[in-house]
């Protein structure tokens, strides 16, 4: 039998203590909320109020600081879940975001990993096909999140769509699964450090025969996807779409169609 500690708190008092943290926590939040309102004012004053406030390269850096941090008992999870939540609505606070997902096979799945990536505050609709949501995504603080789980090859479309670029891999953790969908929008895309260039090829090689090419390139490429003779592969790293070992690589119809951040809780390079 574990004897009592006559040290420790009663429950009373630890009661008592959640609740004064309880009443910190939601003070500091609604000082936050409205600080994100006086960033919507001041982004109008400056002609800016139209502008799509989403900086992805920023979160993760913010985020992987968080994360980085020490503490006692505060998982992962539970940090990414807050303050995506945070984010999200101060991204809904300061201009329109939607997010429209395309679904594939996994339609519950991906909508779920969206909803962790984004947070409740954006509207969100689900549909049935990869060109409505990359149209959902051109109107102004629209975003397209993508299932990978799908027959139609939806990331030859983005080799078209210059403006249109992936930007997130969904869930952003890899303690939450395996990768599930991408997400595109039309902003610019900045590196941070620890990302993943998402690359596409009509080459009729096996991914493993385009993987040996690259590689004697100095390039690593894993294959994600493939549909429609199109293969999509993950670089490791971040890689502008004019570089020359990409021009190099096999294929006709190529190209990057955006990059994102490596998951929060992967090892750096």
């Amino acid at each position: 039998m574990v004897k009592p500690d006559s040290d420790a708190p009663s429950l009373d008092a630890i009661r008592a203590r959640l609740d004064a943290l309880d009443a910190q926590v939601l003070a500091l939040i609604d000082e936050r909320a409205g600080i994100a309102r006086q960033v919507a004012v001041a982004k109008a004053a400056a002609g800016d109020g139209g502008k799509f406030g989403l900086r992805p390269g920023r979160e993760a850096q913010l985020l992987r600081s968080l994360l980085a941090r020490p503490r006692n008992a505060a998982t992962p999870t539970l940090i990414t879940r807050l303050w995506r939540e945070l984010i999200g609505d101060s991204l809904s606070r300061q201009g329109p975001f939607h997010i429209a997902v395309f679904g594939g096979k996994a339609p519950a799945r991906a909508v779920e990993f969206a909803r962790a990536r984004f947070g409740a505050a954006p509207g969100m609709v689900s549909v049935d096909r990869a060109e409505d949501a990359i149209a959902a995504a051109r109107t102004p603080g629209g975003v397209a999140v993508l299932s990978l789980a799908t027959e139609a090859p939806w990331w030859g479309r983005l080799l078209a769509e210059p403006r249109m670029k992936v930007f997130a891999a969904l869930p952003c953790l890899n303690d939450w699964g395996g990768l599930t969908a991408l997400a595109a929008a039309e902003i610019e895309v900045e590196p941070t450090g620890n990302d993943l260039t998402y690359w596409v090829t009509d080459s009729a090689m096996t991914a493993s025969a385009i993987q040996d090419a690259l590689s004697r390139d100095g390039v690593a490429a894993d294959l994600i996807a493939e549909a429609g003779g199109l293969k999509l592969f993950a670089l490791i790293g971040y890689y502008q779409p004019q570089d020359e070992r990409l021009a190099r690589a096999p294929g006709r119809l190529t190209g990057v169609i955006g990059a994102a951040p490596a998951p929060l809780d992967a090892p750096g390079f």
